[in-house]
């Protein structure tokens, strides 16, 4: 990997802030001792296992759980009829946590049973007896929305989840004045999150009747509040502790009954337990994964390349429940207007129901399959014109002070830098100018939210930083750990403001009983909105010690600074110059009449709009922008693609941590390339067939390209530091550089994902027999 050179931040004399910061959770992740869900032990710890519907629709004619029960070692078994009967989701409460009259789609949960051990649990669960009615299924948008198709809801008619549509500007007169009309038809794919940890929970009723819930979610306030609704419980009664999470990706946001069943297991049981997802149960109903779309973009330019108008239609498969899926569309149909300064833009966006595994979150949200459409159709503009596309895009390119047509505000922007970044690094304009037979080039742009309000009219958070009389700081935060390095960049914020090593800095799991609140990992917004809070928290701290160390030294507050963990009177020459510790001001402010610990409190609300019904609304306070270029061979015999050099250039404004920042951009682009040629299952009567991993291929070590790395000189004002998201623009828009590669090389576009050998081998194939 090769990196470029950047300034890191427009603030002077930093000492932490834009350094390579190891990871302080790294030592426990690596020698095993770090507690994961698996870990967790309570006295009399029970095991669970859920019997899933073998039917992608079905009626529940009668369930028998005698046998079951029966079985030596099993100390509950749960059925619908020991829930309270309610449904539950994020946006439409249309999930049952486990089905009662019908299932919906392959590995619906229908029953449950602890028991001493995991083996005796599963075995409980093969004698549960069920009498199925197979109904009619549909299995894909097209059954879906076939007159007369079977309802996945009866609430549902035509079998339309939700459907919003919207024009701002005018969109036909902004195509009667392009001189190039491009249009087409793109269909993304269902990715699954495929993270190393399944799903799972250990929950555990006290004698008060309240529950803990131990587990790996991203989000634990926000799955305290869904959890509790889904089990009828008031809010307060339910304790949420994340344990460590082994990859979340948006698969592990509070959307699905796992936490729910277990709580249920054990209420009944009287004992803790525990229910952990088999990897199998992980790809037929864990985690949401990402939502297959079909995009249909009309785009117009004049010859001189300005853009004058874009249409989409979006057709969405939300399986067979909603959780996240409205607003993965909405974002998906509203956030790429953002890129670009188009003067019209219109939208019919409609998901739909189908008798499949229910969609959600994943990396991106909804912004690769938008991607995938709108950026092949910018490469096809720019052949229609003849002109270079990295010259097209630049020049339609948002910079700061834009406003797009949704009223998405931008603060700050270096896209038309990322583009030239990225370009620079890949080589374009030499390679282009001395080609190479079946190679060939392609670019795609992206833009991603740092926090939005999904939630209610609210999208920040709360921290508080206390020091301590040793010269330590603690973070309490809500916000949690996914594995995205979060603790150690709110650190790094802490510590800068501060004046203390980072090293004296630490910060609290999150649990929902102790920690302050916060929305968790979603939308890239960590480090800018939970960011600015520890911020204002660590500047609270820091004044009461700077008031506290002026009583003692009897100086001017003005005259005071802090710098490696001492206080000191600026240019002040002897024993003053040398500075007091911070951990000698902090116990003396605290052991004295009338004294008191130093506690600073920030919050922080992300500058946004809660968008209305049409979207309209500025969606985030910030906007990370991203362009990525790739090189690619392909086997003119086989239509075997390689992607020989990626280069990907993000504007994320400060990088407050090299390392970190890299790591994720590597990562999402790794996930960028399994959705664009390798992930996909086999799919049969609404089962994706053998749901493991020796079938669902990941990109391996050996698949990964050359990567070059660079980070815009960017600089969000709103931002800790001028940082803003970093954490899921980068798998955006892989698949369609590496589509418009292909095209490049050999002249064929692939409008269907993942792009693989055969389709490619097709394409060129019907391609020579046209001519």
């Amino acid at each position: 990997m090769t990196l470029a050179s950047t300034r890191v931040t427009r603030e002077t004399e930093l000492s932490v802030i834009g350094k390579r910061i190891p990871r302080p959770d790294a030592p426990a992740k690596t020698r095993g001792t770090a507690q994961y869900v698996a870990d967790i032990q309570r006295t009399g710890l029970l095991h669970a296992a859920v019997l899933r519907s073998p039917y992608p629709h079905a009626r529940i004619r009668s369930l028998d759980v005698t046998a079951a029960l029966a079985l030596h070692g099993v100390k509950a078994v749960v059925t619908a009829d020991d829930t309270p009967g309610r449904s539950w989701g994020a946006f439409r409460k249309d999930q049952p946590v486990l089905a009662s009259d019908k299932v919906r789609y392959v590995g619906e949960e229908v029953a449950a049973v602890a028991a001493v051990d995991v083996e005796t649990a599963r075995e409980a669960v093969l004698l549960i007896e069920v009498d199925w009615e197979e109904l009619s299924a549909v299995l894909s948008i097209d059954e879906a929305l076939a007159d007369g198709a079977a309802l996945v809801h009866d609430d549902a008619p035509g079998n339309i989840t939700y459907h919003f549509g919207l024009e701002r500007g005018d969109v036909d007169a902004g195509f009667a004045r392009s001189d190039v009309v491009v249009e087409g038809t793109w269909e993304s794919a269902r990715q699954f999150h495929a993270a190393i940890e399944t799903i799972g929970s250990v929950a555990e009723w006290d004698l008060n009747d309240r529950l803990t819930i131990w587990t790996n979610t991203q989000t634990p306030f926000l799955s305290r509040g869904r959890y509790a609704w889904a089990l009828g419980v008031a809010e307060r009664d339910v304790r949420i502790i994340q344990t460590e999470v082994g990859g979340g990706f948006g698969g592990k946001s509070g959307d699905d009954n796992n936490p729910v069943v277990c709580a249920l297991l054990a209420r009944k049981a009287g004992r803790a337990v525990q229910l952990i997802n088999t990897r199998e149960e992980e790809f037929l109903a864990g985690s949401r994964p990402r939502m297959p779309m079909r995009y249909w973009v009309r785009l117009g330019v004049d010859r001189d390349g300005h853009v004058q108008a874009k249409d989409i239609k979006v057709l969405a498969d939300n399986g067979a429940y909603t959780g996240k899926s409205i607003a993965v569309m909405g974002a998906a149909s509203v956030r790429p207007d953002t890129l670009y300064r188009y003067p019209a833009v219109r939208a019919d966006s409609t998901l739909v129901y189908t008798n499949l595994v229910p969609t959600g979150a994943f990396r991106g949200f909804g912004s690769p399959s938008a991607d995938w459409a709108v950026e092949q159709a910018w490469d096809m503009a720019a052949d229609e014109l003849g002109m270079d596309v990295v010259e097209l895009l630049r020049m339609n390119a948002v910079e700061s002070g834009d406003v797009s047509l949704h009223n998405h505000r931008i603060t700050s922007c270096e896209l038309k830098q990322c583009i030239d970044k990225a370009a620079e690094l890949i080589g374009w304009h030499h390679k282009r100018a001395q080609r190479t037979p079946n190679r060939g080039l392609g670019i795609a742009c992206s833009v991603h939210v740092s926090g939005r309000r999904s939630f209610g009219d609210y999208d920040g958070s709360s921290a508080m930083v206390r020091l301590n009389e040793d010269g330590r700081a603690t973070i309490i935060s809500g916000e949690g750990e996914i594995g995205q390095g979060a603790g150690t960049v709110l650190r790094q914020i802490a510590a800068e403001e501060l004046g203390i090593p980072f090293e004296d800095v630490d910060v609290t799991p999150s649990d929902t009983q102790l920690a302050t609140h916060a929305l968790g990992a979603l939308a890239s917004r960590v480090t800018y909105v939970a960011g600015n809070a520890v911020l204002r928290a660590a500047r609270a701290a820091r004044q009461q010690l700077l008031e506290a160390a002026a009583v003692q030294l009897e100086t001017a507050v003005s005259d005071l600074e802090v710098r490696d963990g001492r206080v000191m009177v600026r240019g002040a020459p002897g024993a003053f110059g040398g500075g007091v510790l911070v951990g000698e001001v902090a116990r003396k402010r605290l052991y004295q009449r009338g004294g008191g610990p130093i506690l600073g409190v920030g919050e922080w609300d992300n500058p946004s709009d809660f968008p209305d019904e049409s979207r309209y609304g500025n969606e985030s306070g910030a906007y990370n922008f991203m362009a990525e270029a790739v090189e690619v061979e392909v086997d003119p015999e086989t239509g075997n693609v390689q992607v020989l050099e990626l280069a990907a250039a993000v504007d994320c404004g400060t990088v407050l941590n090299p390392t970190l920042a890299e790591g994720q951009v590597e990562g999402a682009v790794a996930q960028g390339l399994g959705l664009a040629q390798s992930e996909t299952f086999a799919w049969s009567d609404g089962r994706p067939q053998n749901p493991n991993f020796g079938d669902y291929k990941l990109p391996t070590v050996g698949d990964m390209p050359i990567i070059h790395l660079a980070f815009a000189e960017s600089y969000e004002p709103s931002g800790p530091f001028g940082a803003k998201g970093v954490g899921e623009i980068a798998v955006d828009g892989v698949p369609a550089a590496i589509a418009n590669a292909v095209h490049d090389a050999v002249g064929v576009r692939i409008t269907e994902l993942p792009i693989t050998a055969e389709k490619v081998y097709r394409a060129m194939r019907e391609r020579e027999a046209q001519r």
